[in-house]
């Protein structure tokens, strides 16, 4: 027990991928009857340390398993570390009276949480949202005997061999085809800048119909703000407009020296003029005022 404890250690401390494999593979394998024994235990008991024991037994499973994903150019640790989280929910959930080993359930597991990880993270935008993409995602390269386009042969042998449309075969081809691309090509050479999206894509922040939209929106405010204003009294509006709308904005303790009342009087006034204001001009001027 306290060996299997310091392997576990181990790959911490040392903090690289080869220390942490080395000792996963130390940790020895358990017989049919000890495996058995310790998901009883654990189903029955809750018995922690019997848990641990099993999924220290098969995270060798998980890191030859993430290995074969490699080809998805993530990192190694990453998937080993979303397969372990698999093992951990499989170890939850195996039941020993099934008559099947472990480390056969828990591939199901395993395999899962790594295929949301790389569905997650392979592209910014997610490539894989339908039960059948994501079916296509993981086989349609193995499914490829050549490279370059599929042809219309391969396509509905494909499709007819995973059971999905050939429609959807193609969309699934033409996505992983495609690469992330950065907006602005901060990341690419000066010669390469005119093919990223701000090259060509329009800038419509001065088109002439928005400035007109905007410019009467902002004229159309204004207007009601001065209406609501000229509701207030004298005082109010003086108040809000020096606090709020000149150049130099007064502090409360200037306007109560000029109204000679205590700063807190002119913060009530303050707070019920801005009411009527907000009661007045509705969920514009709370938007702007939050």
């Amino acid at each position: 027990m306290t060996e299997s404890k310091g392997l576990l250690a181990a790959p911490a401390s040392a903090g690289s991928l080869d220390a942490y494999i080395s000792a996963v593979y130390q940790v020895p394998m358990l017989s049919a009857e000890e495996e058995h024994a310790l998901a009883t235990r654990y189903r029955t008991h809750k018995d922690l340390e019997a848990a641990r024991r099993l999924v220290l037994s098969h995270l060798r499973f998980v890191v030859r398993i993430a290995r074969g994903y490699g080809g998805y150019g993530l990192p190694l640790p990453d998937l080993i570390q979303e397969g372990n989280i698999g093992l951990l929910k499989a170890v939850q959930r195996f039941d020993p009276a099934m008559g099947v080993r472990l480390v056969s359930f828990a591939v199901h597991w395993i395999r899962a949480e790594i295929h949301e990880y790389i569905l997650r993270n392979w592209r910014i935008v997610k490539v894989a949202t339908t039960k059948a993409q994501r079916k296509l995602f993981f086989n349609l390269r193995s499914a490829k005997k050549r490279l370059g386009w599929f042809s219309h042969q391969e396509v509905e042998d494909v499709a007819r061999e995973l059971g999905v449309k050939p429609e959807t075969v193609l969309e699934m081809e033409s996505r992983l085809s495609n690469y992330d691309l950065a907006f602005d090509g901060t990341d690419r050479d000066e010669d390469e800048k005119t093919a990223v999206p701000s090259a060509y894509l329009p800038d419509l922040s001065n088109e002439p119909s928005g400035l007109l939209e905007r410019a009467d929106s902002e004229s159309f405010e204004q207007d009601r703000l001065h209406e609501a204003l000229e509701e207030l009294d004298p005082r109010s509006r003086h108040i809000l407009e020096a606090r709020w709308l000149g150049e130099g904005k007064s502090t409360l303790h200037e306007l109560a020296a000029e109204y000679g009342v205590s700063a807190e009087r002119i913060r009530q006034i303050e707070k019920n003029a801005m009411n009527k204001l907000r009661k007045r001009l509705g969920p514009a001027l709370a938007a702007a005022a939050g």
